[in-house]
This record gives C-alpha cells, structure tokens and sequence, in this order.
C-alpha cells in the first residue's frame, strides 16, 4: 500500500465521517442507474444507443469513483503511483477504453460499497475503545466552605471532598470519608459484580455509586487518575502495530508495483507469443489482474482484527498496550510472578494466636496495645484483629528494639512483643519448635515469661490456584520471585502448585534471575505490581502490572495491565492474543488464496470483470466480519 507508519485511516481517507447511507447518495444513486441499467439490458433486452449510453454511463462511474479518482490523482502528484487508488482508477477507466462501460461502473460501484463496509467496521473497532472516554465524568460536585459546588473535574484540588450521588461516576481518585459505599467497578474491571468499600478504602475514578450518597477525599488530580492513564495507554494502543501488521504494510508496498508491471506484462509479452493475439482481449485480462489484485482486505481487515483484540481485552479488564503484545503474548512459555499482591492479596491478616498460660483474649489485647506505636504492616494486622478494647490498657515506656520488636510496660508489667531474636536478646527461654513455624511470628513475653505467639499470613487470593491450573494446561511453567522469607515463599508455591519458586530476593536479585531466565528461555512474561518490580518488568519479554493496586511506576513500565488484579486474567491475557492471531491468520490465508486463484483465471481468460469485482469485495467483507467476530468471544 504505501508507508508502514500508515493507520486503518490513512488507508481509507477517501472515507466520510458518517458512515450512514445520507453521507453515501451519490454512491447509491449511481448503483441504482447500474442496476436500471443492467435491467434494461438482460431483462427487457433494450440497450441505449452508444453516444446516451456513455454519457450515462459516466454519470454514474463520477457518482461513485469522484473521490477514488481525486485521491489517485493528488498521490500520483506526489509521486506515488502504486497504490489501490491509481489501480482502481486505471482499471475502471481502461474497462471504458476498451467499451465495456456497465462493468467499469460496476468495478468502482462495487469496490466504493466494499469499502464503505470496511470502514464502518473500523469505526466500529474503535468507537469500541474510545467508548471508554464515555466514563469519565465531565463534572464533580465539591463541598466548599460547606456548599455543595458542581465544577469540572480538573478544578478540584489534592484534598478537597467531593460528594458522589447514588447512579453518579466518581470523577476523581480518592480515599472514601463516608463509613461505606457500594460501587459498579466493570468500566475500570471489566467485573459486574458490586464492590462494597469502607472507611478509609480507596475509591478510583470511573466507579459507579450503587446505593447511598457517599463522600470522597480527593487524593490524585484529574489528570493523574488511574481512569486517565488507563484511557491513555487504550489511545496510545491502536498505534503500536504487531509484527503481523508491519509484515502486510511492507509487504504491500512491494506486492501493488509488482502487480502494476505484470498487468503491463499481460498485455505486452502475449504478442510475442500467441498466434491470434487479439489486443483488446489482453487488455481486458489485464484489467481482471488489476481489479483482483487490490490487497484492500489484507490492509483493512487485519488491523482490524488487533484493534478487535485490544477492545475485547479492555471489555475483559486488560488493557494492551499495543497489537504487538498481543502477539507476543501468544510466544510466552514460561511466567514469572512476584508473590505480595500479585498472588497473594498483600493485607497481612492474624491467621492463629497461641497463649500459654493467659486467655488469648487477654494476649491478643496486650499485643495490640503494644503494637498500635509501631507503622510496621504486621503491627497494624494485630491492631485489626483485636477490634477494640486494647485501648484502655495503659501503655508506658513503648520503645523499638531495631530488627527485633517492641518494648514496653503494659499496666505495669514488662511486655516484649516481636520475633525470637527479641526473647534471645532478653534472655528469656522459649519452645524451639517455635523457631520452625512457617508464617511470619509474633512472640510475646511478659515479666519476663514468654506467654505465646501470633501467626500473621499474607491471604492468598481466591482465584491464584485457578490461575496457576490455568497456565499449566495452557503448557506454560510457572515460576516464582519473592523478597519473603524462603520458608513462606515455599509454603505458597506448594499450596498453588507453583513449578518453581526463589525467596529472599531483593530487587536487584529479581533481576539477575530473571536475566538468568532470559538465557535459556525464549519468551517469558513477569508480573508484579510493587515499584520494586518495575525494572524487572521492564526486562521481560512482556511486563504485566496488577493495576487496581499496583504502583503508578510499575504500571507505566509494564506493557500489559490487569486492571482488577485477578491472575486468572494473565491466562486470559494470553487467550486474547491467540484468538486475535489466528483470525488474522484465518484472513491472510483466506484472501491470498482467493487473489491467487482469481488471478490465474483472469491471466487465463477465464474470469470477467464481474467476477474479479465480486471476489475481491466478497473476500474483503468475510475477513472484515470475521476480525469483527473477535470482538463477541468469551475468554473466561
């Protein structure tokens, strides 16, 4: 066609911006005169004399090739003779040269009508993505100086409450101040199903509030959402072109000049050749060869099929960065996961409290009433679990023993809170077997007497088993990296069934294993979601962030995103791309096996006009409903 850097637009800017028959008058009246025409002929056997007949003949062929005919003509200007533009108008206008003007008209009519499918159909895949800019609320009611004020989004400032009605959008990023909320997360999940938030929860634009008027501390401005960075990385994905599509764009560009010279050679090199060479018949097969060579359906119906495959992923709750993700995402055989907040729901929860000697009630009490001074999520677990109450123990002396735990007087009494090496430093004895649980520990002593331990876990989330299971029977090998202790990174690879799995690493330690990967894999995909796992994301052959919870860094980097941070999704990330690439393989195969045998017949003398119209606009309306057919899958 003509430059790889071309889009779907660019190979069709003849096009209108409505796609509604009014924008399409002239085309269809000079399909009506084709058909009175053509009626006229073989149904009543009337054919107007010659001189009415081309005069009415060109009415129609204008009607329907004006904007073909000014766009070939501007590009041959500019020196750019090979394109589907100046083969089109070659053709038609040599079909009258040689007086076959019914079919001439019916060349242009028919291939104008093929190509107001293709471009409703773009429209279509398109108008699919930006659909979501649809969600992004173009107001904001914000409580200022106790009114209610209704402003754009982009006028509310870090800080400010904003008040969301029952069936409004949330416009902004923010903490939720109301004590609870029910929220429609399917335009940022692709997840029907209610999300119910509470105090101090954080809520992200583009939610819907379900039921109760609930009221939202900005935290993030306009422009830096979660739903504006999301509706970026869609827009910018349409324009990043897959291995598949810069293949047909290139090879394009060599295919119609060839095309050109061989409909050239048909006429010329015959005469040499055949002994009853007739100079009007070669010209005519030649003119066949011209029409059914147009690689139309190639260059529409395949970009076609990715911007397909990125609308289902975005229906889906994943959004691709680019048709060429896609792809690859079809190649990976290995995945490589981070384990807090990609696996695991990154909330460290108590998962078992052991007291020796003292009601676990009373041990969980002064645990929390100790643990409240420290900022450390494990602390922070503890407080949660013991609800309430703890408050009114009397608390003195509090102070961290650095890398070990807290220290402090309790009601009077000397509390140590923390891990083992804290009794160790205290000199105060305690079982060993202790020392071979699993689980991130609490233990306790008081007066100097160990009285228990708590247990605090990472809780896995409900679908990662689902998501692993899925992976293995697609033949993929799992692997995980963990900056955890080695004995829980171990404990969660056997629970999930996790091929391999390396604990106690540090950021630059992911890296060095996932280069070592690298080495011996072919492709392999990471997914994480902390800052720390941008740079390893960044190394992958396909970087995957969990974006409801994921860092901003880490979101940016990665070149696919799950927006509702199920793993179940990585599977169906992969899914998508094989479906996109074999229905655009299913297109390339189809339409080249069709050209080649229409155009052997038209060399041949065996094929009209009529048939190569009828082929090649047939063939370009079954790839084009094929690649829309990606659009209604299901992948879950």
């Amino acid at each position: 066609m003509e430059t790889t850097e071309q889009t779907v637009e660019d190979v069709h800017d003849h096009s209108v911006e409505k796609s509604g028959w009014k924008a399409h008058v002239n085309l269809l009246t000079a399909l009506a005169i084709l058909v009175i025409l053509l009626v006229g002929q073989y149904g009543f056997e009337y054919k107007l004399p010659s001189i009415p007949l081309l005069i009415v003949n060109l009415i129609a062929y204008w009607l329907a090739g004006k904007n073909v005919l000014d766009l070939a003509w501007r590009k041959s200007k500019r020196g750019d003779f090979f394109n589907e533009f100046v083969l089109m108008s070659v053709a038609t206008i040599g079909a009258f040269l040689i007086g076959s003007y019914e079919e001439g008209v019916a060349v242009m009519v028919f291939y104008q009508i093929g190509e107001w499918f293709q471009d409703s159909a773009v429209q279509k895949a398109k108008g699919n993505i930006k659909a979501l800019l649809d969600i992004r609320p173009d107001e904001v009611t914000v409580i200022r100086n106790g009114k209610a004020e209704t402003i754009h989004p982009s006028n509310v400032e870090l800080g400010e409450r904003i008040q969301i009605k029952p069936g409004e959008k949330v416009a902004l990023d923010g903490e939720l101040i109301s004590a609870n909320a029910s929220f429609n997360t399917a335009a940022l999940t692709g997840e029907s199903k209610p999300d119910t938030l509470y105090e101090g929860e954080n809520v992200l634009a583009g939610m819907i509030n379900l039921n109760t008027p609930a009221e939202v501390k900005v935290k993030a401005l306009f422009k830096d959402s979660k739903l504006s960075k999301i509706l970026e990385m869609v827009q910018d994905a349409t324009s990043r072109k897959s291995q598949t599509q810069l293949f047909i764009s290139r090879f394009a560009k060599i295919y119609t000049p060839i095309v050109f010279f061989l409909a050239v050679a048909l006429v010329i090199i015959p005469y040499f050749f055949v002994s009853d060479y007739v100079f009007q018949e070669w010209v005519y097969r030649s003119l066949v060869f011209l029409v059914i060579s147009c690689p139309c359906a190639l260059v529409v119906s395949i970009p076609l099929g990715y911007f397909g495959g990125i609308g289902l992923a975005s229906k889906t709750g994943i959004l691709f960065k680019g048709g060429n993700f896609l792809d690859v995402m079809t190649q990976v055989k290995t995945v490589v996961m981070d384990k807090t907040g990609t696996l695991t729901k990154g909330v460290f929860k108590v998962k078992e409290v052991v007291a020796i000697g003292i009601e676990k009630d009373r041990l969980i009490k002064i645990a929390a009433a100790i643990e409240k001074y420290s900022t450390h999520p494990i602390a922070k677990a503890v407080t949660e679990y013991a609800h309430d109450g703890y408050e009114d123990l009397k608390a003195d002396n509090i102070e961290e023993v650095a890398g070990h735990g807290l220290k402090g007087l309790i009601d009077g009494k000397d509390v140590l809170a923390g891990n083992v090496k804290l009794l160790k430093k205290f000199n105060i004895p305690y079982p060993k077997e202790v020392e071979q649980i699993v689980d991130t520990i609490v233990v306790l002593s008081i007066d100097k007497e160990y009285v228990g331990y708590i247990t605090i876990a990472d809780e896995i989330k409900e679908d990662a088993q689902k998501a692993i299971s899925d992976l293995h029977r697609m033949g993929i090998k799992t692997i995980m990296l963990s900056g955890d202790k080695q004995t829980v990174v171990d404990q969660v690879a056997r629970t999930l069934g996790i091929d391999e799995a390396y604990g106690s690493l540090l950021p630059d330690g992911k890296v060095e294993r996932v280069e070592a990967l690298r080495s011996s894999i072919d492709k392999l995909a990471f997914v994480g979601d902390g800052i720390n796992d941008a740079p390893v994301i960044a190394l992958a052959d396909v970087g995957i962030a969990m974006g409801g919870l994921g860092s901003d860094a880490t979101i940016e980097t990665a070149d696919v995103v799950i927006q509702n941070d199920q793993p179940t999704k990585i599977a169906a990330a992969i899914r998508i791309g094989k479906i996109t690439r074999h229905i655009v393989w299913q297109n390339i195969i189809l339409a080249m096996t069709v050209k080649i045998i229409v155009l052997a017949l038209g060399a041949g003398g065996v094929a009209s006009l009529w048939e190569a119209v009828i082929a090649d606009v047939g063939v370009a309306l079954v790839a084009i409903l094929n690649a829309v057919r990606i659009q209604n899958k299901k992948v879950d």
